[in-house]
């Protein structure tokens, strides 16, 4: 079996992420390309498809938002998520059970001897009328119909795992700042999310596995898991074995991949790329050893926008509000041609995000 050896595996990832060259692609496209963009934080997004796209403007993701063509939800991992409203629909009862459980691993004592399948009744009754309700606003509707839960842990489990809604704009549109108004995901959409299907067939578990692997791969189950978060998908890869491609990685780990995906030459120059927080370029696999040094991992947790120079993680980046000046610092000691580079892309950083006006870059001292 080959081994990939880990710039391979980078120089694939960063083909696969649209990092090694920016592509001419819709937003849409390069969303669901992507299998969606981490989005908690509402303009990262912003960030993460200008390093991926050519001649991307934020109008044309701020039209697909309104234009419901792209939606913002709770999906992989419990996490907010800005996904195509095709993937939503059809990825939502999929992830159901998983964003139940998640909750509950933080809110268990609240709802002991809840009937879950019971409260999710009252809080489609309450959002029946198709009128967008804040989590406080829906969770003190459904606690005065039934006795139980209350305050933040009702708010969390309607919105995060038992209601598939919709975080509504302006929540999400450049450069403006909205509180989260949620709404169902078939009011807002104009249509019911995909049942599960009624045998042991798991037509969106392989879905998901190709999908995937078509912009994370070549990838061990376990890095699987890590992006979406669910535990079934085993048997999903199982069924499918005979469609995939394996190889192993300098660790001995078995990594799966799509036949015809990109893996380009480990000696293909990278450029500089900087990246939003929490970017799935990063968080989407267990073992993130091909893009980020292990002394570095919790960077990627702790919402730090990060640099990338040859590939992998070398720095992290702020910008002041004010200014529109980029600050970047390093983790390591940059060449001459490294600093260049960075401070050439962190200029055309600065002027995106000031419009076109500008911006100074500022490379400190190492960490």
């Amino acid at each position: 079996m080959t081994v990939l050896t880990l710039r391979a595996l980078n120089r694939a990832t960063l083909a696969r992420q649209l990092l090694l060259y920016r592509a001419d692609l819709p937003v849409r496209d390069a969303v669901g390309h992507l299998g969606g963009l981490q989005a908690q934080e509402p303009q990262e997004p912003f960030v993460g498809l200008w390093s991926r796209l050519r001649a991307f403007a934020p109008a044309a993701l701020d039209d697909r938002l309104t234009g419901r063509q792209l939606v913002r939800t709770h999906l992989m991992r419990r996490t907010v998520h800005l996904v195509t409203s095709d993937d939503a629909l059809a990825w939502r009862a999929r992830h159901a059970a998983m964003l139940r459980l998640r909750v509950l691993g933080v809110y268990r004592r609240d709802f002991a001897g809840v009937d879950l399948d019971r409260l999710a009744a009252a809080g489609r009754e309450v959002m029946a009328d198709g009128e967008p309700r804040t989590m406080s606003e829906l969770a003190r509707a459904v606690a005065a119909r039934q006795p139980g839960p209350t305050g933040r842990a009702l708010g969390e489990m309607l919105v995060a795992a038992l209601l598939p809604v919709a975080q509504l704009p302006p929540r999400g549109l450049w450069r403006t700042k909205a509180g989260v108004r949620n709404a169902l995901l078939s009011s807002w959409l104009g249509r019911e999310v995909d049942p599960l299907p009624p045998d042991a067939t798991d037509p969106v578990g392989q879905a998901l596995v190709r999908r995937y692997l078509a912009a994370f791969g070549p990838a061990a189950t376990a890095d699987l898991r890590a992006w979406c978060g669910l535990a079934g998908l085993p048997a999903a890869v199982v069924a499918m074995r005979e469609e995939l491609v394996a190889f192993r990685d300098e660790r001995g780990r078995e990594l799966l991949d799509l036949p015809g995906a990109p893996r380009p030459d480990p000696g293909t120059p990278a450029p500089v790329r900087f990246l939003p927080a929490f970017d799935n370029a990063v968080l989407g696999y267990h073992d993130r050893g091909r893009i980020i040094d292990d002394a570095h991992r919790g960077l990627s947790v702790a919402g730090e926008r990060v640099v990338l120079v040859d590939g992998r993680v070398a720095a992290t980046w702020t910008v002041d509000a004010g200014t529109g000046a980029v600050t970047v610092t390093p983790l390591r000691p940059f060449s001459v041609t490294d600093r260049d580079t960075v401070a050439e892309e962190g200029r055309a950083l600065a002027g995106f995000l000031s419009d076109g006006a500008g911006g100074d870059v500022r490379i400190s001292a190492p960490r």
